[in-house]
Order: structure tokens, then C-alpha cells, then sequence
């Protein structure tokens, strides 16, 4: 059976995958693959897990040769806006890209391809500009005047919920919500926060940036810095509470969920049939295992736990607070 359109299909139905051993048929591989090259969601990814799937196979799997060909080009467009040196020509109904490397002292730049060579800025990426300054690039939240005030905040809200990568400049659009602020480009494949338009690592939301992984806007100066004190403060209190309750519940409650576990067993299964002697020694010896490493597991958590709060708080916190 197929887990993508759960219909039975003959085995010669599921063709393999060198990237990963998941298994769907072929129609809806077919299916799965097309959709994602016509959106430029490329690597294309295996439809059950992240594994990216390698070019001979979505070559296999496309029916039509402008499809391969478009999937190519998409590849390479990836490949070059991951490159923080490449620069893309932005004449209208232009693409090309230029390597632009160590070209921050001499920012003029020329488009190479034939019939175009228009001249543009290393900096700004805009026309090229030998009289001023590199123009900054128009805010997305401010749009035009709209002829009617209602009109004026429709189009205001629409504009906030459009923003740029940071990488690579490309229109990101977001629900302004409130929804999770972690952002992935699907053109160059970025990671940054919605909130800052930074690149971030996963413990960008950690750290006292302000910026939260739900929510519209950033935590203001004055809230950051009474949280921080907050937790400066509070963070001996908070630990000792947390480590005092943990301990017994650790301690205790995973001999009793592991007696009961054993207890019920699985209905059908061959624990069921036991005699109720057998059922007894069974429970015993799993809750008596249990006392053993439950101790181990509580001083796993506390110990490993305990420090790295207070060298986060003690450390990362008190920095953000002296700065």
C-alpha cells in the first residue's frame, strides 16, 4: 500500500530511492516531485523525511525535458544565491549573474550577458549611481497612499506581513499572527528570525535579543531588561524549586509508570496470558530496575541540567545586561 495515496499497488510500483529507503509509488512520486520543481522547492526533498533527493532520480521521475531543464536551472540559481558574492543583474527580464568577489572597494559592477551590460551597484544592487550614495531599499510597511483610509490600513497590514531574506533579497510573505518567527527561505535555503531579518542558529530565540519565537514584534528595552534582572535574581529561587520537585517526581514516578506499564501489557499480546504469579514477578522486577536507574537519571538531569541554566544565566545574560 502506498502511504501517500494509500491505494495497493504491485511492488514493481515503488521505485527505490538512493537517498533514502522510503517507498511510494510511482504516480504519486511522479506527482510529488513536479509540484515541487514548478514551485522552485529545490533540492527537492523525499515526500516522508528530509533526505533530499539526488538529481538522476528527478530526472527519472520528471516526464517532460523542460522540467529537467527548469530543475537545473533552479539548482544552479540555489547554488548562487547561497554564494554572498554573487550579484544579479537587476535589468527588467534579465538573470544573470555576476561574480562579484572582492569588489567592495570598486562597487561598479557590469552585467556580462550579450545585449544587456547594464552597469549597477556592488552595495545596494540597484542602477549603477557615480553621484550619491547607495539609495536605501524601499520599506515594504510603508506602501503609497491609498485614496481611502480603510484602503490605507488594508494595504499597511498586507505590507507587514511581506519581508525580505536576508541572504538572498528575496519577497518572503508571513500571516502576521503571531505564528512561529523561525523563517526558512525556499529560495537560497536561509534561516533567519522574522522579527530582526538576521541569520540565526537555533538558539537565537534563546539568547536576550528580544526577539521571541511567537509574537509580531520584539519584547521592548525596558521589558527585556526587567526580565533579565528577573531571571538574575530569581534564577537561584526558580532552580532550587524546579530541582526540588523534579528529584522525588524523577525519582518515584518512574517506578510507578513502568509498574503500571507492565501491568496493563499490551492487549492481544503474549503478557496477557500470563498467569497472575507471572504477572506479579514481571511487575516486581520492572518497578525494582526502575528504583535502580531512576536515581541515575535524576542526578543525569540535575547535574547536567542545573549548571548549564546558571552559566546561561550567569553568563550570557549578564553580558546582555553590561552591554
Amino acid at each position: 500500500e502506498c502511504p501517500l495515496c494509500l491505494l495497493p499497488q504491485p511492488p514493481e510500483a515503488f521505485p527505490r530511492l538512493a537517498s533514502c529507503p522510503h517507498r511510494s509509488c510511482g504516480g504519486c512520486l511522479q506527482r510529488y516531485v513536479l509540484l515541487a520543481v514548478r514551485e522552485s522547492r529545490v533540492p527537492v526533498s523525499c515526500p516522508h523525511c528530509p533526505a533530499a533527493l539526488p538529481p538522476h532520480d528527478v530526472h527519472r521521475l520528471l516526464p517532460e525535458p523542460a522540467l529537467r531543464h527548469k530543475y537545473e536551472e533552479f539548482l544552479l540559481r540555489r547554488l548562487l544565491l547561497a554564494d554572498p558574492g554573487t550579484r544579479w543583474c537587476p535589468a527588467p527580464d534579465c538573470s544573470y549573474a555576476v561574480f562579484a568577489h572582492g569588489c567592495a572597494e570598486c562597487p561598479r559592477l557590469t552585467c556580462g550577458r550579450e545585449g544587456c551590460g547594464t552597469e549597477f551597484c556592488y552595495h545596494c544592487r540597484q542602477p549603477w549611481h557615480p553621484d550619491g550614495p547607495c539609495a536605501p531599499a524601499p520599506s515594504l510597511a510603508s506602501p503609497t497612499a491609498q485614496p481611502e483610509e480603510s484602503a490605507h490600513g488594508e494595504a499597511q497590514a498586507e505590507a507587514e506581513d511581506i519581508k525580505v531574506c536576508p541572504r538572498c533579497s528575496a519577497l518572503i510573505m508571513k500571516i502576521n499572527d503571531g505564528s512561529c518567527n523561525r523563517m526558512n527561505c525556499t529560495v537560497c535555503g536561509c534561516l533567519f528570525c522574522w522579527l530582526c531579518l538576521r541569520e540565526i542558529s537555533d538558539v537565537h530565540f534563546l539568547s536576550p535579543s528580544g526577539c521571541t519565537f511567537w509574537g509580531k514584534r520584539p519584547w521592548s528595552r525596558t521589558r527585556r531588561i526587567l526580565w533579565q534582572l528577573g531571571m538574575v535574581l530569581g534564577a537561584p529561587m526558580v532552580i532550587s524549586l524546579a530541582a526540588g520537585v523534579a528529584v522525588p517526581v524523577i525519582t518515584i514516578g518512574i517506578p510507578i509508570y513502568m509498574g503500571r506499564k507492565v501491568l496493563a501489557g499490551a492487549p492481544g499480546s503474549r503478557r496477557s496470558s500470563l498467569s497472575g504469579c507471572q504477572q506479579c514477578l514481571s511487575v516486581t522486577s520492572s518497578v525494582l530496575l526502575s528504583l535502580f536507574v531512576s536515581p541515575i537519571i535524576t542526578a543525569l538531569t540535575v547535574g547536567v541540567g542545573v549548571p548549564l541554566v546558571l552559566t546561561y544565566v550567569y553568563g550570557t545574560v549578564v553580558l546582555s545586561l553590561c552591554r
